[in-house]
């Protein structure tokens, strides 16, 4: 059997949060945690998946966070792309030191940094086996890195969205508030919606249900889960459409 029969989908979309990138650290990019998800990117790759990259900003600026405390909802927001512009590029740098070829594009004009985001160029870039990381969001403000994702996914005819996160799972209400709370394994968009899951923002879920894209949570510290995520097999929840 060849490592290429292992993938049960030929295009995916990840998801990685910007917390993700901190570590142990309490802010900013940990450049061990940087290095673990570069090798992990790379057990995917290496099985001949193509692969896009979203990834958020938390770890630097939280724009709706910053929104709440005075400042105005869209310079917060701005703010909060250009976060994901630094998460990229420090992405890209640890994914290339690997040996992976890969290309930044930001929904916001950048030339100096990154490729202007060309639907038609990602596609491309895809095909000829370039890991691509979507950055600054949807370039407008009010939408979500989450939102971004599901987007991408869309645009570039991605099997599944994985989202990697710092949960194993998906639970029925806020672990930290609620001790018995209970994990959800498999369920859909629309309990999701109704139950108030909050997985990812509302919009983000809703135009995955529109869309009938399927969407897998599961934590980024367990060493091969998103490689396991990409062979279909069970790990965190899987999100699908009906």
């Amino acid at each position: 059997m060849t490592s290429m029969t292992l993938a049960k989908y030929k295009r995916v979309l990840l998801k990685l949060s910007g917390e993700a990138l901190m570590g142990d650290q309490g802010f900013g990019i940990s450049p061990d945690y940087l290095a673990y998800v570069a090798d992990e990117v790379r057990s995917v790759h290496d099985m001949g998946c193509q692969l896009a990259l979203v990834i958020g900003g938390g770890n630097i600026f939280r724009g709706i966070e910053s929104s709440s405390f005075g400042m105005d909802r869209t310079s917060a927001d701005h703010m909060g792309m250009l976060a994901t512009v630094i998460n990229a590029i420090a992405l890209q740098d640890a994914l290339e030191k690997k040996g992976m070829q890969t290309r930044v594009m930001s929904a916001i004009t950048m030339p100096q940094v990154a490729e202007p985001y060309i639907l038609r160029r990602a596609l491309r870039h895809l095909e000829k086996g370039r890991i691509v990381i979507f950055a600054a969001g949807t370039g407008n403000p009010y939408f979500t890195t989450d939102t971004a994702a599901v987007l991408r996914a869309q645009e570039i005819h991605a099997q599944i969205l994985l989202k990697a996160t710092r949960v194993d799972t998906l639970y029925d209400a806020d672990p930290a508030k609620v001790p018995d709370a209970k994990p959800i394994f498999n369920t859909t968009h629309r309990v999701v919606l109704e139950n108030q899951l909050r997985v990812m923002d509302m919009t983000a879920i809703s135009l995955a249900m529109d869309n009938d894209l399927p969407v897998q949570i599961f934590n980024l510290s367990g060493p091969g889960n998103i490689r396991r995520a990409v062979c279909g097999e069970s790990v965190g929840t899987y999100i699908s459409a009906r």
